[in-house]
């Protein structure tokens, strides 16, 4: 479970957040939408702790700010959106780092860390590119490698900034349905900042809808994704219909030519 009260951050002179508060149950999907620089990543990175922030922060029913870094890194594992990865590491060798938590300052990796590596890999379709130099990947690739790592953590709280990124539509739809496979077999609490309000609102249980900083809605994808929330807070004139499983489908309207 993850929960903020009062969270507010201040970059230089600005406040990119302020008096954020939610609560995500375990097991629970939470999508952060919102224009851009609105402070969707931003929310991620305080709660992981990346970044300085005031208000507070519970994982797990614990106080974050008490948490020492291998603490919070087997609670929570993070992809942010665009890393700066080592060119010359192989994919096996940086999805490896999400097991190093688990490893003593000391010791080395065993063989069920690269068993755990070697099985997520497979799991995104990356087994084949394992010995690949992360320098020579796709954009999409690149993408696919960032989550590796993460899952392999195996923390139980997901925050994931734009998962699907540079991945083409086959393997968008790869990587949600598996973030969305582990949650709840294992019962994941995953948190993730989404560009696309239709992807949001098909796979999230709730939506985080943030302008200028703050919460202006959280609810369920059909009370969030409404024509005037949307028109108001992005700027876009669109018809929201309900989708096959009745789930909001968000279309762009043309204006007048």
């Amino acid at each position: 479970m993850i929960e903020t009260r009062g969270l507010s951050v201040t970059l230089g002179e600005r406040e990119v957040l302020s008096g954020i508060g939610m609560r995500v149950e375990r097991g629970e999907w939470l999508a952060v939408i919102g224009p851009n620089g609105a402070g969707k990543s931003t929310l991620l990175r305080a709660v992981m702790g990346v970044v300085a922030h005031r208000g507070e922060v519970d994982i797990d029913g614990q106080d974050a700010s008490r948490l020492k870094a291998r603490e919070r890194a087997r609670l929570t594992a993070y992809a942010p959106q665009s890393p700066a990865l080592p060119p010359d590491m192989t994919v096996f060798e940086y999805a490896l780092l999400g097991r190093t938590p688990y490893i003593s300052y000391l010791g080395r990796e065993s063989r069920h860390d690269r068993e755990v590596t070697a099985s997520v890999l497979e799991r995104l379709d990356l087994g084949g590119l394992a010995h690949r130099q992360v320098g020579h990947l796709s954009g999409g690739e690149r993408q696919r490698a960032v989550l590796a790592r993460a899952l392999v953590q195996q923390a139980p709280v997901l925050l994931l900034d734009e998962p699907t990124t540079a991945l083409d539509l086959g393997h968008q739809q790869q990587v949600l349905e598996l973030v969305d496979r582990l949650r709840l077999a294992d019962g994941l609490t995953v948190i993730t900042t989404l560009h696309d309000l239709s992807v949001a609102g098909q796979y999230a249980d709730r939506l985080l809808l943030i302008a200028d900083g703050r919460a202006v809605a959280l609810g369920k994808p059909v009370q969030v994704l409404t024509e005037a929330l949307v028109g108001k807070h992005f700027g876009a004139h669109v018809k929201i219909e309900p989708g096959p499983d009745g789930r909001p489908v968000v279309h762009l309207v043309r204006g007048d030519r």
